[in-house]
């Protein structure tokens, strides 16, 4: 039994938590037990919330987990010094700026520097954000297997490099990480890679609490304040990115009055309280090209000049090294110009990169544009068999169908 059981019951919301707590009050270097203490409990509370739920189900889960780690350690041979100095554990450590959160020091945790980057988004993908395995394959297109794997040598590394959670002055670069690590976390949540939702509320709710707190502990940061807009920004559209019978709705055909407002407006508080330096980051770029379709009545009065310019200078600011980056600038250029130049670069650019997510479905709608509607047919369902997520394959398949209906 682990979390991954009932990834998409309370869970997921309350497991991470538990663990942030234990490793807060533990300590880094004892990641992998109190992940195991926590695996404990979560078996116990299966067996026992079915016919007699907490009235607290976070304080029993963690209370528990307390117990667990306790006796795991007391019956190591290693550790029986921890035995009668409990009490002499580490004091909880304040996050910085006040935050009294522990999922922020656990985020900075599985940041640590002796981890590969491609370990750190893993392991906080798993241990803060709670995706199963599953989810976490399905985001760097694995095996299950080897993110298994991937995790069990995250958490010895973090065991080996006897880890704690950072000083103030070490917080800072560990920065580019922590931001990594809430923006794949937007990309699952909006853009889900299993089941049947267009979007995981759940883990959506999660990252804008983390991104809030990160904020709230550096607010002269711009790329932080760049990615929580972002994230509001994209919160805002969901209302009208889903139909009634759950279909997907492109931006194009969105009703912009269904948009959350509040969410709007606060993102574009965020963006309009910023002072960039003379090199923007790319989380900030991202948030800008969201409030130019924020402020746009519809797609027809969207400032797609703007668009194509800022994603230019991100495609320029990442080097040209992230193809999803590219494929947008793509998308903008073909407002501007029309879809056949855009058509020949992505050729080039799925050539290069032939699993990269949407270049299918952009193709698609690229042919479709141009009036080659047998193509865009073909390609559309080619789009819909290249996606695990259910609810994109039925749009696509929808729109494969309305231009044979429509021929």
């Amino acid at each position: 039994m682990t979390v991954d059981d009932d990834a998409e019951g309370p869970w997921r919301e309350l497991a991470p938590r538990a663990l942030a707590g234990l490793v807060r009050r533990y300590g880094g270097d004892q990641f992998e037990a109190c992940e195991d203490a926590v695996q404990d409990a979560l078996v116990e509370a299966h067996r026992r919330w079915a016919s007699q739920p907490p009235d607290d189900p976070a304080g029993w889960l963690s209370t528990v987990a307390r117990r667990r780690y306790v006796d795991r350690v007391r019956s190591d041979r290693r550790r029986r010094d921890r035995e009668s100095r409990e009490a002499m554990l580490r004091v909880p450590v304040a996050a910085p700026g006040g935050a009294s959160d522990d999922s922020l020091l656990l985020l900075q945790l599985c940041c640590h520097p002796a981890l590969t980057r491609t370990a750190q988004v893993t392991l906080t993908l798993r241990a803060v954000a709670g995706l199963t395995t599953q989810q976490i394959a399905n985001v760097y297109q694995v095996p299950v297997a080897s993110v298994a794997q991937r995790i069990t040598r995250a958490k010895r590394r973090l065991t080996e490099a006897g880890a704690d959670f950072p000083r103030p002055a070490d917080a800072a670069e560990r920065m580019g990480s922590v931001l990594d690590v809430l923006y794949v976390t937007l990309t699952e949540a909006h853009h889900t890679t299993t089941g049947d939702p267009a979007r995981d509320p759940g883990l959506a709710a999660e990252g804008v609490r983390l991104t809030r707190l990160l904020r709230g502990a550096v607010p002269d940061d711009t790329e932080v304040a760049g990615l929580l807009a972002l994230m509001l920004l994209t919160e805002a559209r969901h209302p009208a990115r889903v139909g009634p019978r759950g279909e997907l709705v492109p931006l194009d055909e969105q009703d912009r009055r269904l948009w959350d407002q509040d969410l709007v407006a606060e993102g574009l508080a965020l963006l309009d309280g910023v002072v960039p330096g003379s090199s923007p980051g790319p989380y900030l770029l991202q948030a800008c090209i969201a409030g130019v379709h924020a402020q746009a009545r519809d797609t027809g009065s969207t400032d797609w000049d703007e668009i194509h310019a800022l994603y230019r200078v991100l495609e320029h600011r990442t080097q040209g090294r992230n193809p999803t980056v590219v494929l947008n600038r793509i998308v903008a250029q073909a407002m501007v110009d029309g879809p056949r130049c855009a058509l020949g670069e992505l050729e080039t650019l799925a050539a290069a990169h032939p699993d990269l997510p949407r270049a299918q479905s952009v193709r698609a709608h690229l042919l479709e544009r141009e009036g080659r509607t047998n193509d865009a047919v073909r390609a559309y369902r080619d789009a819909a068999r290249a996606t695990l997520n259910v609810a994109e394959q039925r749009y696509l398949r929808e729109r494969a169908r309305r231009l044979v209906v429509d021929e």
